[in-house]
């Protein structure tokens, strides 16, 4: 198997792992009751997407 014939350095390590970020979640405003939702899922809080009504909410 081939090895490394030499260290590579820390910086040269460090800049292949510049973009292993976490990302925040992509965040927005239920259209029905104005709730915080995760982008493309339906709302927690009322069961509502893209303004119909897709699981009903017992209260």
């Amino acid at each position: 198997m081939p090895n490394p014939k030499r260290r590579h350095s820390k910086t040269r390590r460090d800049k292949r792992r510049t973009h292993w970020k976490l990302k925040q979640p992509a965040l927005t405003v239920c259209s029905n009751c104005k709730e915080v939702k995760l982008s493309h899922h339906i709302c927690s809080s009322c069961g509502y997407y893209s303004g119909q009504e897709v699981v009903k909410r017992a209260v």
